[in-house]
Formats: structure tokens, C-alpha cells, sequence
């Protein structure tokens, strides 16, 4: 008795998702147009919140930019002051390496400020070459340090 009301239950089910799935191909091509707008909504949609994703990071990017080129002039002021108090020859010598590091500092101050935000592929080159050129900045101050110890 179970098995025959079980295998009528699973009958009816397979039967019901039969007929349900079958529709007309005039029905299909009504609902066409309103899943190809869904479609194209959410696809606006993910494309607003790239762009959004894309503007925020790079003013992110740019403050902590800003933040550290602003950190290696402190650094170049406290140098040159430390160079004030050193003999003639070491100081020329240090001074002229000092201004190369402090021209590489502006030099990534104003590419910073000319980006301009024209495509997604542009800001990630940037990005890239920006971090590489910051990195050398990083370890040419390293190496004047040292030189000076």
C-alpha cells in the first residue's frame, strides 16, 4: 500500500514538472524581452559599482600617495638640516645626492596629481609603475642613510 501511494506521489510530481516546463514557444518569446532587460539592469548595475570601486580606490591611492611623499619631504628637511652641520667636501657631495631624492620626490608629486582617470587599464599601469618608482624613492633614502652612517 505504501509503495503504490509513494510511486502515485512521485508520478504526480514528475508529471506536474513536466507539464510546467513545457511551454509554448510563443510564451518563451514573451518573456524574452523582459529577461534580456533584467539582464542588461544587472550588468548596469555591476558596471556603476566597478566604476564606484575603481574612483575609490584611487583616492585611496592618492591619499596614501600623498601621505608619503609628504613624509620624504619631512625626511629630505631633516637631512638637509643634519648636512648644515657636516664639513664643506661631505656636504656638497651629500647635497647633490640629496637633490636628486628630492627631485624624484616632486617628480612623483606632480605625475600624482596629472593622473587623470580615464580607464580602468590606465589607473592599473599607474599603479604599477607609481609603487615601483615610490619603492626606488624608498631605497635611494635608505642608501643615502646609510651612506652618511
Amino acid at each position: 500500500m505504501k509503495k503504490t501511494i509513494f510511486t502515485i506521489a512521485i508520478t504526480t510530481i514528475i508529471g506536474a514538472a513536466i507539464l510546467n516546463g513545457c511551454q509554448s514557444q510563443e510564451k518563451k518569446i514573451e518573456n524574452a524581452p523582459d529577461k534580456v532587460q533584467a539582464a542588461q539592469d544587472k550588468v548596469e548595475a555591476a558596471t556603476k559599482d566597478l566604476n564606484q570601486a575603481i574612483k575609490d580606490s584611487i583616492q585611496q591611492f592618492r591619499k596614501e600617495s600623498e601621505e608619503r611623499i609628504n613624509e620624504n619631504e619631512i625626511r629630505i628637511a631633516e637631512f638637509r638640516s643634519k648636512l648644515a652641520k657636516e664639513n664643506k667636501e661631505a656636504r656638497a657631495r651629500d647635497e647633490k645626492k640629496l637633490e636628486e631624492i628630492q627631485q624624484q620626490n616632486r617628480d612623483l608629486k606632480r605625475n600624482l596629481e596629472e593622473f587623470r582617470e580615464d580607464s580602468r587599464d590606465n589607473w592599473v599601469a599607474f599603479r604599477i609603475k607609481f609603487k615601483h618608482d615610490m619603492e626606488n624613492l624608498g631605497q635611494a633614502f635608505k642608501a643615502f642613510g646609510e651612506r652618511r652612517k
